[in-house]
């Protein structure tokens, strides 16, 4: 199998262009980060979306020294319902892959202006 002979998805697997489009995606720079009391996994975050700030809890603490995350820019599902997450409220979430049980957060290799839509 090469790169362009990859294995067919199954057909539930797929979402059209118009589920997709739903989703919206923005640059956002950290600008506060700190551990969610209790938890090993949660860090709240204030974020930047040019001209508006957010609170954001993300499942990123076993990764990430909140203090290290205070300037990086991110990718960030803008238009979530928010959630409660241990008593938390986030609006909004971070995007990152985890690699061998380990988060690594979805960054950009050029600057770029926060609040930016993200196709």
């Amino acid at each position: 199998m090469s790169f362009f002979d990859p294995a067919p998805a199954a057909a539930g697997d797929k979402i059209d262009i118009a589920d997709f489009a739903r989703v919206e995606l923005r640059v956002a720079q950290i600008t506060a980060a700190e551990k969610v009391a209790g938890s090993k996994k949660l860090i709240k975050l204030l974020v930047d979306l040019g001209g508006e700030t957010r609170q954001v809890v993300a499942g990123i603490a076993e990764s990430y020294a909140a203090e290290a995350l205070v300037g990086k820019k991110i990718a960030l599902v803008a238009n979530l319902k928010p959630a409660k997450l241990m008593g938390v409220e986030s609006n909004g979430m971070v995007l990152a892959a985890s690699v061998d049980g380990k988060a690594v957060l979805c960054t950009f290799d050029a600057d770029v202006a926060t609040g930016t839509k993200i196709k």
